[in-house]
């Protein structure tokens, strides 16, 4: 049975989520402006809260934005991250490391998959990066790591079909392939078709806070989790 993650910033989206269909959750803030980075304790324990089940919240570790090149300094923060994370009782976290020369960092996959003990790992988009994503799959799956979130190396899922097909053939049931990356509710059976596990996407939409942010707030208002966009995309799926 395919499931449904949404990408969700707060507690808040959260109960959006699972009120209208959300198998599952990716936890992370600025989710609009950097891609994602690692959410804080008392964001991640609301969470918790909410959802009433550790292995529906999966956390984005991830200490900056920009690339997915990592020294030791920020691959032990990471470690770190991910052992307090564990010890809060999240049920995953969601990870991703390359080397300079393009490839998937192993030794920091590793480090980081024994940090995280019983829970699940997964390998984020930096899996999109790689020439040939498939040939990673033996690797991850000798890791340990449970999940991978991709689009097929395409900006936008329903246009990386062939590639999700392939992984989904490589993995064999050993790693979960999730589509993840633009993904529309339209797109939902296309993507469903070619034998993904689960399917991903933000659902965000822009609130109607109107409040001034002052000097140096940055934007007035911000991201919220859509409920129609969540039940919509729970609907597709279930009909796929």
């Amino acid at each position: 049975m395919m499931r449904l993650e949404i990408a969700v910033q707060d507690p808040a989206g959260a109960r959006v989520a699972f009120t209208n269909g959300a198998d599952r959750i990716e936890l992370c803030q600025a989710l609009g402006t950097t891609g994602g980075l690692t959410p804080s304790a008392g964001t991640v324990d609301a969470a918790l809260d909410v959802a009433g089940s550790a292995e529906r919240v999966a956390v984005l570790v991830r200490p900056r934005p920009g690339g997915y090149v990592y020294d030791a300094e920020e691959i032990a923060v990471v470690t770190a991250d991910i052992r307090d994370l564990v010890a809060r009782g999240v049920g995953g976290v969601v990870v991703g490391a390359l080397t300079a020369d393009g490839a998937l960092d192993t030794e920091a996959m590793s480090r980081w998959s024994d940090a995280a003990g019983d829970a699940d790992v997964v390998l984020h988009r930096a899996i999109d990066t790689l020439r040939e994503p498939a040939d990673v799959i033996d690797v991850l799956a000798s890791l340990g790591v449970r999940r991978v979130l991709t689009s097929g190396g395409a900006a936008r899922s329903i246009d990386g079909l062939a590639t999700l097909r392939s992984l989904v053939e490589r993995s064999a049931d050993r790693v979960e392939i999730m589509a993840g990356g633009g993904v529309r509710v339209q797109d939902i059976p296309a993507i469903a078709a070619v034998g993904v596990h689960a399917v991903h996407l933000s659902a965000r939409t822009a609130s109607d806070d109107a409040a001034p942010s002052g000097p140096g707030g940055g934007a007035v208002g911000y991201d919220i989790t859509d409920p129609h966009t969540v039940a919509a995309a729970a609907a597709a799926l279930t009909d796929a």
